[in-house]
């Protein structure tokens, strides 16, 4: 547990509890001036631009929090999701966002946590050096002629009153020397959005005050110029993302799924393996199609028929062009080449897809999130197997071996890089999926367990030294190398595993755990007809069990478990369903060995 402290002093000794402006000693070391002003809700960057200010969006907490959450985030500079406290945040809370002034509860509160939250570390830590900064509440009138009234290196930082819309973000605006544009921090790298714990290390940098180990937040900045319709474009799309997930994939794999069984229905079966090819390639083609309408920003209606329509038809060229295997290779091979050139351009089209991190929920803003993560450890792991079999048949299983850690290394470096993909989790399941393949299409010994381990803990380490040497600071290098000793590095762990045990409390996991024991058990009691499926074909093979390795680790491993396992498990159903379809119980015939004289992969 973290202990809720400030850097030097106890939270509830640096000054009487207070929700007026805290301000510093009468020796401050600087004529620096800091105002933290609460505008009234509703208003918009337009407005706050009007007088000058540099303006973007302040992500007001992770997930939906209460007003007084988003402002006691602001005064530790850090914060975490509502589930891994104790308790809920009490109603009367005192302090304010420059104020020190939080009761033992909350402070109690903070210690529950796995993480070093200090409530009011902000004011404790200007304290310590003399300083401080003023909370107030004006409207826009009285914020123009606050702003006039700035000298020097005088800081204004103007927040909308939370709480926000649902799923939405606060109107910031900041006004001082070298503030202009549009606002950015390294915790999101995006232009015209930062975090709410990103203004209290801003307030320290203005008065040239080292950041606390304990803040999480990078100080904030301005770039370029103010693009009003761009902001509002981008609060309107991080808002829908986590509303429209279950219409448009939900709503597509549903639609997909009932017209293929009136298909296999109406065709009395004839029709279902063909009709099983289509459905798996257009489930392997949606997280194309969602990235292209990031960049197209459509409405839900049209985004649903894009999905709905739009994967299918691709599948259908792919599978028109293509045979066997070489089909599903071809469509993993493209997705999992798109996303890795979007994350590698800095695009910001993969954090804007709705299976991109879901920046509104305020958890993750740039690279891949767990959705992806899920969802492309198959396809680079099966997908290269799928093209060892369709496009290499004849390569010997070293060779074979060869091309699955490659592949794995190769994507997993993209993703998991924290200058691109910035995904912990790809560093792992990808890396390990890969070496289960590889051990398995090569020699299987029993040596292959600790291979597995040594391989992936090694990469692991690549990653992280190539994090460290570009600067990248991402979840890696900042949640684990510089947690600041083992009792920090545990409490990271912990705070994984208790977000991914509440994955599974999610009212739709109860519904998918049930009919996933059952595919399993039918699995298990049908293993010689599924190895039947991919007989003749050791690169398929070693290809499934692989990625069947990385959902089951990524599952283990990752705070959001139950999606993963579900996400994981539907692009596994895939694999098979292909397998059944491409001759292996879909009625074409076991397909005859390339070479039988030589016992290749493919």
């Amino acid at each position: 547990m973290a202990a809720a402290r400030p850097v030097d002093e106890k939270v509830q000794d640096v000054s009487p509890p207070t929700q007026t402006p805290f301000q510093g000693s009468e020796a401050a070391k600087s004529s620096t001036h800091v105002t933290v002003v609460l505008v009234p809700s509703g208003t918009s960057v337009s407005e706050l631009s009007r007088d000058g200010m540099a303006v973007g969006l302040l992500s007001a907490g992770m997930g939906s929090v209460p007003a007084a959450q988003t402002y006691l985030d602001v005064s530790q500079g850090n914060r975490v999701f509502d589930s891994l406290y104790d308790e809920s945040l009490p109603r009367d809370v005192e302090g304010g966002m420059c104020g020190p002034g939080y009761s033992k509860t909350v402070v109690e509160r903070a210690e529950s946590a796995p993480a070093d939250i200090v409530p009011g570390l902000l004011a404790a830590t200007l304290h310590g050096a003399g300083e401080g900064c003023v909370e107030r509440n004006a409207d826009l009138r009285q914020l123009a002629a606050l702003v006039r009234g700035l000298r020097g290196d005088d800081l204004l930082i103007a927040i909308e009153r939370a709480p926000p819309a649902k799923n939405g973000a606060l109107a910031i605006g900041m006004a001082g020397r070298g503030f202009h544009g549009e606002l950015t921090s390294d915790s999101t790298r995006t232009k015209g959005y930062v975090l709410s714990t990103d203004v209290a290390p801003t307030i320290l940098r203005r008065f040239g005050l080292a950041i606390p180990s304990a803040m999480s937040g990078r100080p904030i900045r301005g770039e370029g110029r103010v693009d009003v319709a761009g902001l509002e474009s981008l609060a309107a799309r991080m808002a829908s993302i986590s509303g429209r997930r279950g219409p448009v994939i939900g709503g597509s794999l549903f639609v997909w799924l009932i017209l293929a069984g009136l298909v296999a229905l109406l065709t009395r079966g004839r029709a279902a393996p063909p009709v099983v090819k289509l459905f798996g390639l257009s489930v392997i083609y949606l997280p194309l199609v969602l990235l292209a309408c990031a960049a197209l920003e459509p409405g839900q209606t049209t985004e649903q028929l894009l999905a709905a329509a739009g994967a299918p038809a691709l599948a259908a060229l792919t599978l028109g062009a293509n045979r066997g295997y070489r089909a599903i290779a071809l469509a993993c091979g493209i997705v999992a080449v798109a996303y890795a050139i979007d994350v590698a351009a800095g695009s910001p089209l993969t954090q804007l897809s709705l299976l991109g991190p879901n920046p509104g929920l305020g958890a993750r803003f740039y690279g891949i999130g767990n959705e992806l993560e899920a969802l492309l450890a198959v396809l680079v792991v099966a997908g290269t197997g799928a093209a060892l079999c369709g496009f290499a048949p004849r390569w010997s299983r070293r060779a074979a071996a060869i091309a699955f850690l490659s592949a794995g290394l190769a994507f997993a470096l993209v993703f998991a890089a924290g200058k691109l993909g910035a995904d912990v989790g790809a560093a792992i399941v990808m890396p390990i999926g890969a070496a289960a393949a590889a051990s398995k299409v090569a020699t299987p010994r029993r040596r292959t367990a600790l291979f597995i381990i040594a391989f992936s803990l090694a990469f692991v380490f690549i990653v992280a030294l190539i994090d460290l040497i570009s600067g990248a600071n991402a979840h890696l290098t900042r949640s684990v190398l510089d947690a600041g000793g083992l009792g920090n590095v545990a409490q990271v762990a912990q705070r994984r595993l208790q977000l991914s045990a509440h994955s599974f409390a999610r009212p739709i996991v109860f519904v998918f755990l049930p009919a996933l024991a059952i595919l399993a058990t039918a699995a298990v009691r049908h293993r010689c007809a599924l190895r039947r499926w991919v007989a003749g074909t050791p690169a398929v093979e070693a290809g499934l069990l692989g990625a069947l390795v990385a959902v089951v680790v990524g599952t283990v491993a990752n705070d959001s478990g139950a999606l993963v396992l579900e996400i994981g498990s539907v692009y596994l159903l895939v694999f098979v369903g292909f397998a059944w379809a491409d001759g292996g119980g879909g009625g074409a015939g076991k397909r005859p060995h390339p070479n039988p004289r030589r016992p290749t992969p493919g």
